[in-house]
Order: structure tokens, then C-alpha cells, then sequence
């Protein structure tokens, strides 16, 4: 089945992207470039084609594609971003998903960002956030009801996104900081916890046969390896620094 990994080139403004539980410190953006086209090509290595979006230089924060749309099978979801900053972002991500999906949107005042939500099967796992809107929660129930997926809401703490914490590893496993979030609310799902001492560890892509994950984190990665999984590390030194993980730069489609 054919999959295509929507990507943005990073802006030439990034070191004035929207931050919320790091602080500000130097970015030096063409690195964050050069991570961002590695990230590309081992997207493109793992089996996806990748097509850039438009780029945006004047939007910081357009690379992180991951949170301007939610793709199931069935519907694409235009989100409503919770930094205003960011809701341009979502203009052009439109225009190419509706070649794939029929859209529907989330309308204001409430707001999602595609990084609080965890697909698994038919559930979609929200995170409440300061990005993500309990009413925003409810308008993706109502939108995806008559597809019968069951939308859940979850609390979590210490991070931007929900995803920022938890993603899934496998078909019924998740990477997880049990720090920041219960592990017993993903009932049938089994689990690998980052290790302690890297808390930031829970962000990875499965993709290809492979889980993508930060190289930054090799206690953490020596677990998902114990659990039986491929992992093809990849370097986010600059571009972590305004709080991105591996799943936020790309937007997946697969055919249908």
C-alpha cells in the first residue's frame, strides 16, 4: 500500500518557533536543516515517498506538519492549532490532503494540534493540553462517529504533547513515560517505559518494518531493542530544541 510522507522544509525563522515546557537557547538552523533532510531521507529509505509542502519561511513553526491535520482511512481533519501563530500552517496541508481524503475541520474557539492525537485501530487517544481543547475533543468525536472510531481524552503533564510521551511502536505496543502519563488508560495496548533518566524518550515512528527515534536517547532505544524492535536512530539535536520528536515533521497518508 502506497504511503506518502507530506514533509515542510524548515523555516528560516525557527529560532522563533513557539516554545511552552523548554526554555529558549541558541538554535543554529542550518543544522536543524541538515537533521530535517536525513529525517527525510530515511523516511524515503523506510518506504514512503515524500513530498514537500509549500514552503513557509515567515511561520517558525511549519515544519511540524504532524500537528495541522489528523489522516485516517476515511477523513482528513483540518485541526485549528493552539498557537495562533501557527493556523496558517494549516491553508496548504489542506490543499494537498484533499486530493487524498474528504476534509472536514475543527472549528474555533477550539483548538487541536495533531501531536495530542494517538491513533490505535479505531481509537483515537486526545490529549488535553494547552494546545488541545476538551470541546476540540468533543467536535472529533461528533466528525468521526459515523466511521466508528471512539475518541478518548487523556490527561498528561510534563510535555507539549500528548505524543511527546507516548506513540505507537507496534500493532498493539506503545513507548511510553509513565511519568506523565497512566499507563492503564491504553487498556489491550502493552507497553516499553523510557528509562528514567531520559524522560523525553517517548517519541518514536514506526514506519517501514523500523521504529524512527532520537539517538539521544540510547538507554531508552536499548529497551525498545529488548522488546524485539528494529530501531534506525536519527539525530534531533537542534531541531529538540524547539520541542520536536520524530513523528511531528511528517504528515502520513497511506492509499486507500
Amino acid at each position: 500500500m502506497a504511503l506518502i510522507a507530506y514533509t515542510r522544509d524548515v523555516s528560516p525563522t525557527l529560532a522563533d518557533c513557539e516554545l511552552t515546557h523548554l526554555e529558549r537557547e541558541p538554535l543554529d538552523v542550518a543544522r536543524a536543516a541538515a537533521e530535517h533532510h536525513a529525517y527525510e531521507a530515511l523516511l524515503s529509505q523506510l518506504g514512503a515517498t515524500v513530498s514537500r509542502l509549500p514552503a513557509e519561511p515567515g511561520l517558525p513553526d511549519a515544519v511540524f506538519v504532524e500537528d495541522t491535520a489528523v489522516v485516517l482511512d476515511e477523513i482528513a481533519v483540518i485541526t485549528r492549532p493552539g498557537a495562533v501563530s501557527r493556523r496558517p500552517e494549516t491553508s496548504s496541508v489542506a490543499a494537498a490532503l484533499a486530493a487524498h481524503r474528504p476534509l472536514a475541520r475543527i472549528e474555533g474557539p477550539a483548538t487541536l494540534d495533531g501531536g495530542d492525537v494517538l491513533v490505535v485501530g479505531r481509537r483515537l487517544y486526545v490529549g488535553l493540553s494547552t494546545r488541545s481543547s476538551r470541546t476540540a475533543i468533543e467536535q472529533l468525536a461528533t466528525l468521526l462517529r459515523p466511521f466508528d472510531y471512539e475518541v478518548v481524552a487523556v490527561d498528561f503533564s510534563g510535555c507539549l504533547h500528548l505524543k511527546s510521551c507516548v506513540t505507537q511502536v507496534g500493532e498493539s505496543l506503545l513507548l511510553l513515560n509513565p511519568a506523565w502519563v497512566d499507563p492503564s488508560v491504553f487498556a489491550g495496548c502493552g507497553t516499553v517505559a523510557v528509562d528514567p533518566a531520559e524522560p523525553y524518550a517517548g517519541n518514536a515512528l514506526a514506519l517501514g518494518g523500523a521504529v524512527i527515534h532520537s539517538q539521544h536517547f540510547p538507554r531508552t532505544r536499548a529497551r525498545l531493542e529488548a522488546a524485539g524492535l528494529r530501531v534506525r536512530p536519527i539525530a534531533l539535536t537542534e531541531l529538540a530544541k524547539a520541542e520536536a520528536g520524530v513523528t511531528c515533521c511528517s504528515l502520513l497518508v497511506r492509499g486507500t
